[in-house]
């Protein structure tokens, strides 16, 4: 629980600090797009009032607090879930990963009205037009480790009952 309860703040602390200091500090609200080792990566503004690849950008406010519901709504079941049962370490990770990732987006949805994504990556003559940030990156591991780690571990939950028997 610990491990899971670190993981969610260092994800959370790295991914509003990445923002804070691309998005403010370097000043790419203003000045678009810089160029850091074009194409392979790039700083590109992009607001996401929408989901994953800015789908329901249009629907205005009734989205935007539907996704901070939602995305506090999955943190909360992610989380009590872990507290509830003994997990692996890597199961710990993810769910700190996604839980990390998912508040970072949440901060953005209530002070800015839409998600700050500022990385673009290119690469071998394909231009990605879309651009993400450190918690849709943490989102998606925390999630990808989440279904292949759960329940394939030595330390997952025991049966408890009667019939058990200690070695």
């Amino acid at each position: 629980m610990k491990l899971a309860a670190l993981t969610a703040t260092l994800t959370f602390v790295l991914d509003q600090a990445t923002k804070l200091a691309v998005v403010q500090g370097l000043n790419l609200i203003e000045r678009g797009v810089i160029e850091i080792v074009p194409p392979f990566l790039v700083f590109r503004m992009a607001w996401n009032r929408g989901i994953n690849f800015g789908l329901f950008a249009g629907e205005g406010d009734l989205v935007r607090w539907f996704l901070v519901a939602l995305s506090l709504a999955i943190t909360a079941w992610v989380w009590r879930w872990i507290s509830r049962s003994h997990q692996t370490r890597l199961v710990q990770i993810s769910a700190g990963l996604l839980i990390g990732g998912a508040l970072g987006n949440v901060i953005d949805r209530v002070v800015y009205e839409a998600v700050a994504d500022f990385l673009n990556m290119s690469c071998c003559g394909i231009e990605n037009p879309y651009a993400f940030n450190v918690a849709d990156i943490t989102i998606f591991l925390g999630a990808i480790g989440l279904v292949l780690f759960t329940g394939s571990g030595e330390d997952a939950p025991k049966p408890k009952g009667k019939g058990r028997k200690t070695p």
